[in-house]
Formats: C-alpha cells, structure tokens, sequence
C-alpha cells in the first residue's frame, strides 16, 4: 500500500492568526483570557480590519461583569471602539479600499489584532490625528451627537447640563454643545472643574458639594449619563417642553408618565453604528473643534486591567489600548 504524503508544493496555507481577548464566564478582571485564534474573514459587506487602537468603554466591563450580556453569552470578544487600516474586504465593499485608514463603532470585537465588521460602520479617519485618538472617539462621540444633534438639536442661545461631564461621553457632548453654540453646565467633582473649563464648560457643578438643581436652571437640553435618582433631579432644571435625554435606559429614575406631568420630555439614548454619523463627526475631529482626551494609552497586554480601571469611573475622557504593530 502506498501512502501519500503532502509536499511543501501542495500542504495546504496555514490559516493566519492573530491575538484576541476573551471572557468565557461573567465576573471581574481575571475571566479576560488572552488567546490565539483564527484570523477572521470578511463576509458580505464586512471589511477585514487590522486594529491599531481600540477604545475602553464603561460598556465593556458592564459586558464582562455580565451586568449588559452580550446576545448568546459568552464567550465574547469585547471592545466596540477600534481604529486601524483595512487589509481585506468581503464582497459588496465599494467605499474603502485596501490601506485606508478608518475608525468605527461595532458591538464587541475590537479587543483582537484584526476585526472583521460592517463597512457601513467605519469612516476614513481625520489625518491629522492618531490612531489612539480616533479609537476613543466612536461610541462617546455618536451618542453625544444622537443625543444633542438628533435628537436635541442644541442651536446658540441653549442651556445645556451634562452629567458626568469629565467622563467619555461627557466631555465630547461638551465640545459639541460649544461647538453649537451653546451654554454649558457640566457636573463633576471640584478636582476636575480645570479640566472642565478648558473642554468649554461654563459653569462646572460639583455635585458632592452643590446642589445641581439649585444651580443649573432654565436649561433646554440635559444629558444623564448616571441614572437613578439624578433623573428626577434634573428633570428639575429643564425648562417646560426642555428635553431629558438618558443613556441610563436600565435605570432612568423615572418614566415617560413622569415626564408628561412635569411637562418636560424624555428621550432614551443607545448610541448606533453609522459611518454616515461618524463622516460628518470627523470633519469636527479634524478642525479641533472637538477632541479626544485620552487620558492613558495601555499596552494590548493590559486590556483587564483596563476594564477595571473604567469601572472606577474615575477617568478624565478615555482610555486606549495601542495594538500599533
């Protein structure tokens, strides 16, 4: 009998592979495993993209806790905020080609070498500023613009209040307030109110010391980025028909009845993907009319002990990993 051998002419490619994060069970910092895998393949309408940077968001240690699970449960590859180059593009792709250099918004994924995901997801990232920077843009920065572009249409003259407002969507959702020409009441502890007013704040509250509602007043547009008990709070503030937008949908602190009999109204807020949103973000990203604090670039390495760090909720703006190659 005769046993055929494969050649190195015909051995078949070995598949490509890359690093990845991932959580096999729900809990703290230590269920994040990292692990090799197979380099993903783009589908239909999908582009492969190498990641650069990925951003840290509260969602991510939210999804690891198992607080927000992902759909099938784990295990889950997270991270929703990435910046890189496309290496690959699945079939349907017409608007980026090999080596662009884009940023996006998708849901999990972004803690890997390569991701693949929707091309309508990704815009071409503004030259002028780093990889880094543009991984901590996305999701902060289109649910700032849902919520005070969309859905507030924030025009001069408005008062705004952003809760959180040192945080990663907070300190976006001040600058394009300013940007609109708003007036800005932001809430954070007194040691960031510095920080605060170089991001545009007009009149930094700390809330451990003041009474928010005694100080922000006759405000159009307000965006809770806590929940709980500061909805009703500043439902307070807002002038009659003003606008409370929530990203706290699990736990508003109240319900839309409560906002009829306060004569105010009430929008939830779950930041989407969109290219579209992010095209038209950067134009602002590329002036400097908005801008990305990142407060600390971590190695890939550290991706747990960066989950943990943005559940302290303690951060100035963002924080990144740097997976540049």
């Amino acid at each position: 009998m005769t046993v055929s051998r494969a050649t190195p002419d015909t051995a078949p490619a070995a598949t490509p592979r890359m690093r990845h994060w991932v959580h096999r069970a729900f809990g703290g910092p230590e269920v994040l495993q990292l692990e090799e895998a197979d380099r993903p393949t783009p589908g239909e309408g999908e582009i492969l993209l190498r990641v650069h940077a990925a951003g840290v968001n509260s969602v991510d240690a939210l999804t690891r806790r198992g607080a927000a699970p992902p759909p099938g449960g784990p295990p889950y590859v997270p991270g929703w905020d990435s910046s890189g180059t496309v290496e690959g593009l699945g079939p349907g792709v017409s608007r980026f080609r090999i080596g662009d250099e884009v940023f996006g918004m998708h849901p999990g994924g972004a803690y890997a070498e390569y991701l693949a995901a929707p091309a309508d997801s990704f815009a071409t990232k503004p030259p002028g500023i780093s990889h880094v920077e543009a991984a901590g843009a996305p999701v902060a920065a289109l649910g700032a613009w849902q919520a005070l572009v969309e859905l507030g249409q924030v025009r001069p003259g408005h008062r705004v209040l952003v809760h959180a407002a040192a945080g990663g969507m907070g300190h976006i959702a001040v600058q394009l307030a300013k940007a609109r020409g708003a007036f800005v009441y932001g809430t954070a502890r007194e040691p960031k109110h510095a920080f605060l007013r170089a991001l545009g704040v007009d009149e930094p509250i700390d809330y451990t010391t003041d009474d928010f509602v005694a100080v922000a007043r006759d405000v159009d547009i307000a965006l809770d980025l806590i929940g709980g008990e500061y909805g009703p709070r500043t439902m307070a503030t807002l002038l009659p028909g003003g606008l409370l937008v929530s990203a706290v949908v699990s736990d508003p602190g109240f319900g839309e009845t409560a906002a009829q009999v306060a004569g105010v109204r009430w929008a939830p807020l779950l930041a989407t993907p969109s290219g579209a949103r992010l095209s038209e973000l950067a134009a602002l990203l590329a002036d400097g009319r908005v801008q990305v604090h990142v407060e600390a670039t971590l190695p890939f390495e550290e991706a747990a002990k960066a989950t943990a760090l943005v559940e302290t909720e303690r951060t100035y703006g963002k924080l990144v990993l740097d997976l540049a190659p």
